[in-house]
């Protein structure tokens, strides 16, 4: 699908912010009948467009307490230590994102953790045992004022 009318906008729009919704009343939302919508929906799905459906967690009810964004600059910048770092970062159950990114650090993650504390655990023990490592930059989420992801 190479370009989105106004009908499919509406669509995505409001199955972002509800993935649940029936079709029957997404169809009404965006104006249209139930069969025409639920044929754009299943033409949005097969052209990947709508890559897939998720639940949306209460990371507060989930025990998190506390939310890093983290840079990360490697000794090195040859495939294999980004590999590594990125292997490392894989099985680390804390780390939400991991992204390489161009500027002064090769790594931007995020880290969730119940507390400061155990996210000094993870500090010191994980990404402060990778030898590839050499830098480390944290920056401690205060407060959320807008995140779509929730």
């Amino acid at each position: 699908m190479n370009t989105l009318d106004r009908i499919n906008e509406r669509i995505l729009r409001e199955l972002s912010s509800d993935g649940r919704i029936s079709n029957a009343e997404l169809a009404l939302r965006v104006g249209l009948s139930p069969s025409a919508c639920l044929r754009r929906v299943q033409e949005l799905e097969r052209s990947g467009v709508i890559s897939g459906y998720r639940a949306v967690l209460n990371k507060n009810e989930l025990g998190v307490g506390c939310v890093a964004y983290v840079m990360v600059g490697l000794s090195n910048h040859t495939k294999d230590s980004q590999l590594a770092f990125e292997a490392a970062m894989a099985i680390a159950h804390q780390v939400v994102e991991c992204h390489n990114i161009t500027g002064s650090y090769e790594y931007l993650i995020r880290v969730e953790t119940s507390d400061l504390n155990t996210y000094k655990n993870f500090h010191t023990e994980v990404l402060g045992t990778l030898a590839q490592v050499t830098s480390i930059s944290t920056y401690v989420v205060m407060e959320s004022t807008k995140d779509q992801r929730s």
